[in-house]
């Protein structure tokens, strides 16, 4: 993953058990938790795109425990080291890991598994229409075929 100022990737356990397996998510000690907002789950179908999405105050807190799925990060933030870049990301449980979003990177996403693919974001604030703006998938050049 090229990396974008301020996204930060933290590998995670998966803490195997023949009962059900045990996924490690965040703690309050984490470097990269500041607060809790909300908590909420999102489903995406195989081949399906959601985004463009940008928060203004939200930091996200994103892990993947069900299927796969590929996460785009544009960069659009005037003075920043990695302004014009995009970066991908793929989190599954054979890549199981927190990716942290901070306010001010635009976010989309493609269910890459089988079936449903799950995510799960620890918000550090709730939801609020009015900090954050959509656009359309095609209002950025990303090539989803990759």
């Amino acid at each position: 993953m090229d990396t974008i100022e301020g996204v930060i990737v933290t590998p995670l356990k998966i803490i195997e058990n023949p009962k059900g397996d045990i996924y490690h998510f965040l703690k309050k000690s984490d470097d990269t938790f500041t607060s809790f907002g909300e908590a909420y789950f999102s489903s995406i179908n195989e081949n399906e795109i959601k985004g463009w999405k940008k928060h203004s105050k939200m930091k996200l807190n994103i892990v993947v425990p069900i299927g796969e799925i590929m996460f785009v990060l544009y960069d659009d933030r005037m003075g920043s080291t990695s302004e014009g870049f995009f970066c991908t990301l793929k989190i599954s449980k054979t890549n199981y890991c927190r990716l942290t979003v901070p306010p001010g990177i635009w976010m989309a996403f493609k269910g890459i598994g089988a079936g449903t693919n799950l995510l799960m974001n620890i918000a550090s604030i709730c939801h609020d229409p009015n900090e954050s703006e959509n656009c359309g998938i095609e209002s950025f050049n990303f090539n989803w075929e990759k």
